[in-house]
């Protein structure tokens, strides 16, 4: 038994890469039991991210498939495609994320696995809405950060369109999709009735983006323009210090005010560019440009003690490597040393929630491709003959 809020809940992962694996990695983590489905070349992050300690089982995948158990099944054959309906009957949630057309072709729409098992929660994770010209088009993180505004932020800061480097659009459709899930086992709880649920990622994401961003065109008609200028402007990024670089908000007039004191600059707090919240929104450029100009003077440390005892809030800033020793991080016990049967020693993360109620008690490493599709199939009634016959005609792996 795995302990946790969603122990008791079986989870079929027909997902792949990173936004679907997310998902059902938190889902796993919180108890549930997660069997991922691949195909017998397996997930594409097994191998898509640089060297591994075995083939196929890559540090990203790593991280986003502890928990989980894996079996291989050959959908596109009919024995396969069976054995996944078996496993269905048992099932509380499916998640998949291709195309919708590619779950017809392979004939588990909603009405196919509902058939099997009517309380199934059936959540899909797709590019774009099915209403839309653009529903049959696929989509991955690139994509949908320049379709979806993402990169045109980058793009008004600083002149030059970029990504942000991080799979952000597959994070954030990842964790919408656990939350619609969730929503939808506490609606079950109530009815007793499944459903399907559909999560584009192309309209989330443009969600995501504009509600910051949509900003004075909120209004009809509009009272200005797109883009929520402190945010854009091109000095709101971390700022040099003597020796490095410091991470400060000051948005309060308690904090702009501790802050013109910090820099020695108290006459500023009766500027009317900066007496107020709106009035340093409305000048937003020269409240940086002071901040930058100030800022320079002495060490990352020193401004740290200094803005500290003035209470403006602040941190230094990290590098990905610097993160790794950050001593809060390492007082709360952050980064876990596991022992992995077939990696070795790896590093991991502690969830960084707590519940009052005891969590999962386990921790399952990622699996290797197909490790425990004996085991599933067991629990799903095959015989230990009919397995061995799936694995003759390919339809699976041990």
């Amino acid at each position: 038994m795995s302990g946790g809020p969603l122990e008791g809940v079986r989870v079929l992962d027909l997902t792949s890469v990173v936004v679907g694996p997310l998902c059902t990695q938190i889902l796993a983590d919180h108890g549930a039991d997660v069997i991922k489905v691949e195909t017998k070349s397996g997930d594409l992050v097994r191998v898509m991210n640089g060297k591994s300690v075995t083939p196929g089982m890559g540090a990203k995948f790593l991280h986003l498939n502890r928990n989980k158990r894996s079996i291989v099944l050959d959908l596109k054959q009919p024995a396969g495609h069976a054995a996944l309906l078996r496993l269905v009957k048992h099932a509380d949630v499916l998640v998949w994320n291709v195309r919708p057309a590619g779950m017809a072709r392979l004939k588990l729409s909603y009405d196919d696995v509902r058939a099997a098992n009517p309380k199934i929660i059936y959540c899909g994770m797709f590019g774009f809405g099915q209403d839309g010209r653009y529903r049959d088009k696929p989509a991955y993180d690139t994509i949908l950060q320049g379709s979806g505004g993402m990169a045109a932020l980058h793009h008004r800061a600083t002149g030059e369109p970029r990504y942000v480097p991080m799979v952000v659009a597959d994070k954030v459709v990842g964790l919408i999709a656990v939350q619609m899930i969730a929503m939808a086992l506490y609606q079950r709880t109530r009815t007793g009735e499944g459903c399907s649920i559909e999560i584009p990622m192309f309209e989330n994401l443009v969600k995501f983006v504009l509600e910051e961003h949509l900003y004075l065109k909120t209004f009809e008609p509009p009272l200005g323009g797109t883009g929520d200028p402190r945010l854009l402007d091109p000095l709101g990024k971390p700022i040099p210090t003597k020796d490095g670089w410091i991470c400060i908000s000051a948005n309060t007039d308690e904090q702009a005010f501790g802050f013109f004191e910090a820099i020695g600059r108290p006459e500023l707090k009766d500027d009317p560019r900066f007496s107020s919240v709106q009035a340093r929104f409305s000048n937003v450029a020269a409240y940086f440009e002071i901040r930058m100009q100030a800022l320079k003077t002495k060490t990352t440390a020193q401004w740290i003690e200094i803005l500290e005892r003035h209470d403006v809030p602040c941190m230094p800033y990290h590098t990905l490597d610097s993160l790794l020793d950050d001593p809060h991080l390492n007082e709360v016990g952050f980064f876990e040393i596991k022992e992995h049967p077939t990696e070795g020693k790896i590093r991991n993360f502690r969830l960084p929630n707590r519940w009052s109620s005891p969590g999962r008690k386990d921790w399952n490493p990622a699996p290797k491709l197909g490790r425990h599709s004996a085991e599933v199939l067991r629990e799903a009634g095959y015989s230990q003959q009919e397995i061995d016959d799936l694995v003759k005609r390919g339809v699976t792996v041990r």
